[in-house]
């Protein structure tokens, strides 16, 4: 390798644009992995349906491919509500109020990371959020107050496909403007950090903020 050539390639992939998860990363489940909490890892699912009084198996008896179709935006929000309330036997405005309020429970802001962003942003970074959520979730988890801050907020039930689906990455960056090598994408799981890599996103994949501040630091130099 040539004198500054290293340099060079370097500054090709210089970070320009970070892009979000929310639940799981910018929201953060009140639960941990540790055994003595197994009995709640599955969160607001479980929740609701103590909640409805039925057993978990019937809850996603309800929900079944109506859940799913609500996450890809296949069906509308006034059907999915429509169509889950009359399976378990409750009004339309109830099953949301209850929804929207457990979510709300069993997940908490992630401020430390809401404050870096913000903070990247000044600095002359772009923020974005790529997330999958289903429309009550979202009307939970997805704050105006703070996502109308972020260059591009991307959310699988408003454009018809989640992750790890190439596509909805390119819409993130094409509503950036920001090629994906100069892109740095942060997210919970490995099977949706795989797709950013393969387009040629730089990805960190979150476990905690000590974590996640450490690489980010390191990214960023």
């Amino acid at each position: 390798m040539k004198k500054g050539e290293k340099k060079v390639k370097k500054e090709e992939r210089k970070i320009k644009a970070i892009i979000f998860d929310i639940g799981g990363v910018l929201e953060l489940g009140k639960y941990s992995s540790h055994p003595k909490h197994l009995h709640k890892l599955l969160g607001f699912h479980n929740s609701i349906s103590k909640k409805l009084g039925i057993s978990l198996d019937q809850w996603f008896d309800a929900i079944d491919t109506t859940y799913a179709k609500s996450i890809t935006g296949e069906l509308t929000e006034k059907k999915v509500i429509k169509t889950i309330s009359k399976n378990v036997n409750i009004s339309e405005k109830k099953f949301e109020r209850l929804a929207i309020k457990l979510y709300k429970k069993q997940f908490k802001e992630n401020k430390p990371l809401f404050k870096l962003a913000l903070k990247l942003k000044k600095q002359g970074y772009k923020i974005a959020i790529l997330s999958d959520q289903w429309h009550l979730s979202k009307k939970a988890l997805i704050k105006p107050k703070l996502t109308k801050k972020f260059d591009a907020v991307v959310v699988s039930c408003d454009v018809g496909m989640r992750k790890p689906n190439p596509k909805i990455y390119k819409l993130c960056l094409k509503k950036l403007n920001v090629p994906a090598k100069n892109c740095l994408f942060i997210d919970n799981q490995k099977w949706n950090i795989l797709p950013a890599k393969k387009l040629g996103m730089q990805t960190i994949l979150y476990k905690e903020n000590k974590q996640l501040f450490k690489q980010l630091s390191k990214k960023l130099k």
